[in-house]
């Protein structure tokens, strides 16, 4: 899927930029298409230099809590919940603990851990699955939990805006929570009305009133805020949430005895080599959309869906983060190349740029997961697997909108 949409950026834009030739006589056009592949191409690699630094923080970071047990922790805490929610999983079946292990490492923006994790999942309740080419009931849940992204740390996003020059990059902290609160309970809530699963359960309304007062306790605070004082009291909240996680991870780590620089050494330089690893991509895809942009189709797409919202009578500056939006649930490199741009074309902390990067945490990417775990397993039907990811997905992108214009509007 995203070889195809990587192509059909460059097709789209050379019909456009001949036509803008041969009908309105723009002999610049195709200069421009050139000057746009080599800027754009400078620019992805300036980026992922600027982006080591901060990759090699966070992911060090990270890796001292990893070591320190907390995503075990998280495992421990989950555990009942999956119990009510998967039926057909026996008790203390090992797809439980990898399930949650997933989701935990998902939460805290351990990707690289969380992927594996998750294929582990999937093969494990494969092994209960009595249809082997069909998606189970509990294959199908895990999988709308999983693309529905429940984000505790998002750490790519503050990176990304603190390299984009955001002058506070964990201001969107408070915003994606709530965001991807309402995504994940979308997801649950839709596959729980097809498999029919008993929500009313005690120990599932504890989980669930627990998570939900805590998304209404912001929600409540906030409304009682000014606008302004709300973009002040969310980086506040959102940066002494993120430094006192550091401090547990490294009260953790040296309660268990373990050698927390070695393991920010280790993380870092996983940092550094991630930086490395994603050159190629970030100059695939933002070139790409640089050609795209340049040939004038972006801004027909644009202005086509700003007449529309304009004909409704409704604010139309959340079209500028549609790209990021439209490209999430095919691709998130490609989510992340159209949050990249949007930063870098409107600003960092534009309206723009903050909803795009809201969108980039509200929810993952549902046709990837999708091809990698189930095709992990050979599944072939996934039965109500994609409707439910993509209410999921959809009510994620409403919400980052309906609460970037609350916040930022």
């Amino acid at each position: 899927m995203l070889n195809i949409i990587w192509m059909a950026f460059f097709l789209i834009a050379f019909v456009v930029a001949l036509i803008k030739l041969l009908v309105l006589g723009d002999q610049l056009i195709f200069t421009q298409l050139m000057q746009a592949m080599f800027e754009l191409a400078k620019t992805a690699f300036e980026i992922a230099l600027g982006l080591t630094g901060v990759l090699a923080l966070w992911l060090g970071i990270m890796k001292i809590g990893e070591r320190s047990g907390f995503i075990q922790l998280l495992t421990y805490a989950l555990t009942p919940l999956f119990q009510r929610l998967m039926p057909d999983v026996p008790k203390n079946h090992p797809a439980i603990g990898a399930m949650v292990m997933n989701i935990s490492a998902n939460a805290l923006g351990l990707d690289n851990a969380a992927t594996p994790l998750g294929i582990k999942a999937m093969k494990e309740l494969q092994t209960l699955n009595p249809f082997k080419d069909t998606a189970s009931n509990a294959q199908i849940l895990f999988l709308v939990i999983n693309t529905s992204a429940v984000t505790l740390f998002p750490v790519t996003i503050f990176t990304y805006r603190a390299q984009m020059g955001a002058a506070n990059p964990t201001d969107v902290f408070i915003p994606i929570l709530i965001a991807t609160y309402i995504s994940t309970l979308v997801g649950l809530l839709s596959v729980a009305w097809v498999q029919k699963i008993n929500l009313l359960d005690r120990v599932v309304l504890a989980y669930l009133g627990g998570f939900t007062a805590v998304v209404f306790a912001l929600l409540l605070y906030f409304s009682n805020l000014s606008q302004q004082d709300m973009v002040n009291q969310s980086s506040l909240i959102s940066n002494v949430i993120l430094f006192s996680l550091v401090i547990v991870f490294i009260t953790a780590a040296w309660i268990k005895k373990v050698n927390a620089y070695d393991a920010f050494i280790d993380g870092a330089r996983e940092g550094f080599e991630t930086a490395i690893t994603i050159i190629p991509y970030l100059v695939a895809m933002l070139v790409a959309i640089g050609v795209f942009r340049a040939s004038g189709a972006m801004d027909m797409l644009a202005e086509g869906l700003r007449h529309l919202v304009l004909s409704l009578g409704l604010d139309d500056r959340f079209i500028e983060a549609l790209p990021t939006a439209l490209m999430k649930p095919f691709s998130g490199s490609g989510a992340r190349a159209m949050m990249v741009d949007t930063m870098q074309t409107y600003g960092a902390d534009s309206f723009a740029g903050r909803l795009s990067s809201i969108v980039q945490g509200s929810t993952e990417t549902t046709f990837y997961v999708l091809a990698v775990y189930f095709g992990s397993v050979g599944i072939k039907h996934i039965r109500h697997a994609i409707g439910c990811g993509l209410a999921a997905d959809f009510a994620g992108i409403l919400a980052a909108i309906t609460v970037a214009y609350w916040f930022f509007g």
